[in-house]
């Protein structure tokens, strides 16, 4: 496809500009369309400024922009009427002895065409850099500036060197969030201060062939306080185990071939023992269940059997509100294959899945690699944007959970049927802290949540990757290759929550978190599932991050934990870092709820109780001491049999239609 734009350039107002072949020979660029082609000659770029595969590198195009003031610049070779190329573009600052890296893209836009957008300081060169790392074709591309505003991420140079895909999660068990860059022999680790300053250190890591050139997750697999890793790679698995002082990582490698795509840790059989569970691109998929003893068991099949695969974004998520997750698998195949209908598998709570795409109404074709799903409209159960790479198929569906095992399409009028973005990464987090989850996917956009179902579209200026909180400041940020992307935040207040699982695995992965407000508020109710593995490639915080709006008052936070134990939690502080030890709440004092009152107590045979303000319980829970749950079950009148109870004290938790719940303490004679 050489020379294809040659004959276009007089008629379509499109520059060539020559002298490019080299950094030091790079001519300026201004506001407008521009044609570009290789020499065999030219100088490929030696520094990458993004991540993923890296080929051998041949050939590449240098540019230089300047501007007299401030300004926000876009450079897209995603042109509308013009060919779709496979291009990779870095953005650089410094002379040509000593570039450093300001920002570069790969795939966000149409069909792995590149956009990057960064802000240009008044006075300096910047240097524009293409390589063929995929294909040497003539393409063009396009300048734009847009006029500066104060951004919502502001950048600072993380610092921190690899070609490997990153994560933010608290590395050395501190819950503070810090950055992880897996390289061949050791990880790369920014451990973040109380001050905001981060300690870079780098244990070593065994040897293995699996790196994660195609997605990472991250959790504590052998419950010693110190997070694995998850390595996803072509070929197979890893999974990287952390010493009891996290200074060193051993690595556990598949020797089955495996295809990797997503990546992610959770207790697949609820035996408190984080597994991880791998998609495979071209067989069924596969998992490592955790043997209790820092080793595995290998299987394939059971959770998305198509035998020429298609499975890519992996997300657990309990989508029917049983309090066990559920799988969804957002599935890609060229050519309509049948492997890329995208596939929805119930949790039966015994270590078996059931494939329900169909008649939940989730079994799209869209070619998407990554599926976000929360909950955007606060009404206590999770939604999803199914998030697309192409649209030969379809683009982006909202679509809204019924309460029923059934989802609707919600996608007309709500923002998203007009965003052409397309992205293999879409995730959801409330990054303005106002109380409703957003989308962020293709370019540098977030689509805010307007708490309605609709969402508006704002260039912000960053592009997806890891997520977590990097100065605990309580507002999201988030990390671009080799910078972060630091909230500058508002007024709006926040809650995080951290985890420490006894009975369940550490991390309380699979756990549902559920905060209730207190008084007047733009919401009553908002709900997290504890993920390892978001979007595609990138894992994110484990902590749980919520914003409030301008709530001030927190009612009740609940804490569903894997292992049946419920933990509440009454009136916690807002604008700070709670930490939750599963069971904590079962042996205190504070259970002297007003809403229901229990006789006889001490009982023999019979709970009885009655309720206060109208409120109508749904379900019974009653946990013995130690924190493990005896009896569950609905309610059908103001009473419950006590009879295979011995005699003891008792936590009795029941639960009301908004979800909310109550505790007292009873006594079995």
């Amino acid at each position: 496809m050489k020379r294809i734009f040659t004959l276009l350039i007089a008629g379509l107002g499109i520059t060539c500009v020559s002298a490019q072949n080299t950094c030091a020979t790079a001519e300026q660029v201004t506001v407008g369309i521009h044609d570009a082609s290789y020499a065999d000659d030219s100088e490929a770029p030696s520094i990458i400024c993004t991540q993923g595969v890296n080929n051998a590198l041949n050939k590449g195009l240098w540019y230089t922009y300047t501007s007299t003031s401030i300004i926000n610049v876009t450079i897209s070779t995603s042109l509308t009427g013009y060919p779709n190329i496979d291009t990779r573009v870095h953005i650089y600052q410094g002379d040509c002895d000593d570039l450093i890296c300001v920002d570069g893209d790969d795939d966000s836009g149409v069909q792995t065409t590149s956009i990057v957008t960064f802000t240009a300081q008044p006075n300096i060169t910047y240097y524009i850099a293409f390589d063929d790392n995929w294909n040497d074709d003539d393409f063009v591309f396009e300048v734009i500036e847009s006029t500066y505003v104060p951004p919502m991420f502001e950048t600072q140079n993380a610092n921190v060197g690899g070609q490997y895909v990153m994560c933010i999660v608290d590395a050395n068990g501190d819950y503070l969030d810090d950055i992880v860059v897996p390289n061949s022999g050791y990880i790369t680790m920014m451990y973040q201060n109380e001050d905001g300053t981060f300690t870079e250190a780098t244990p070593t890591a065994g040897e293995t062939t699996y790196m994660p050139g195609w997605s990472l997750a991250s959790g504590d697999y052998d419950g010693n306080g110190i997070n694995d890793f998850l390595y996803g790679a072509y070929g197979g698995a890893t999974i990287m185990l952390a010493n009891d002082d996290g200074t060193e990582y051993t690595p556990m490698i598949s020797t089955e071939f495996i295809f990797s795509q997503r990546t992610n840790f959770v207790d697949l059989n609820n035996d408190g023992n984080l597994d991880a569970f791998v998609c495979h691109d071209v067989e069924p998929n596969v998992y490592f269940l955790n043997d209790g003893d820092s080793g595995f068991d290998y299987f394939q099949g059971g959770i998305g059997d198509h035998p020429a695969g298609g499975n890519y974004g992996s997300i657990w998520v309990d989508y029917d509100n049983d309090d066990d997750p559920d799988l969804f698998i957002a599935k890609c195949r060229g050519g309509g294959s049948d492997a890329g209908i995208n596939e929805l598998h119930r949790n039966n709570g015994d270590g078996t899945f059931t494939d329900v795409s169909e008649e939940a109404g989730m079994s799209d074709i869209i070619q998407t690699w990554s599926t976000a799903f929360g909950d955007f409209d606060n009404d206590g159960d999770m939604d999803a944007m199914v998030g697309a790479n192409s649209t030969s198929h379809g683009s982006h569906k909202l679509m809204i959970n019924n309460n029923d095992g059934t989802f609707s399409d919600a996608t007309a009028n709500s923002g998203f049927e007009t965003l052409t973005s397309l992205s293999r990464e879409h995730i959801t987090h409330d990054f303005d802290n106002d109380g409703f989850l957003d989308v962020m996917g293709g370019g540098t956009y977030i689509m805010f949540n307007n708490g309605d179902m609709t969402f508006t579209k704002v260039d912000v200026g960053a592009h997806v990757g890891p997520i977590g909180d990097l100065n605990n400041d309580g507002f999201l940020d988030i990390l671009n290759n080799q910078q972060m992307k630091i909230n500058t935040g508002n007024d709006n207040n926040w809650l995080k929550i951290n985890l420490e699982g006894t009975d369940s695995n550490r991390n309380g992965i699979g756990a549902r978190i559920e905060i209730y407000s207190s008084g007047e508020s733009t919401w009553q109710k908002q709900i997290r599932d504890v993920r390892s593995g978001d979007g595609f490639r990138f894992m994110s915080s484990l902590n749980t991050h919520f914003g409030l709006g301008q709530t001030e008052a927190i009612e009740q936070i609940v804490i569903k934990w894997p292992s049946g134990i419920i933990d509440i939690i009454e009136n916690p502080t807002i604008n700070e870092s709670l930490m939750a030890v599963e069971g904590a709440t079962l042996s205190n004092n504070q259970f002297n709820s007003t809403a229901f009152k229990v006789y006889p107590n001490p009982v023999k045979d019979i709970i009885q109780f009655t309720t206060t303000d109208n409120i109508t319980m749904t379900n019974a829970y009653i946990y013995d001491i130690s924190g493990k749950l005896v009896i569950s079950e609905e309610i059908s009148d103001l009473s419950i049999s006590a009879q295979q109870l011995t005699k003891g004290t008792y936590v009795m938790i029941l639960k009301d239609t908004n979800g909310k719940h109550y505790s007292t303490k009873i006594i079995k004679e």
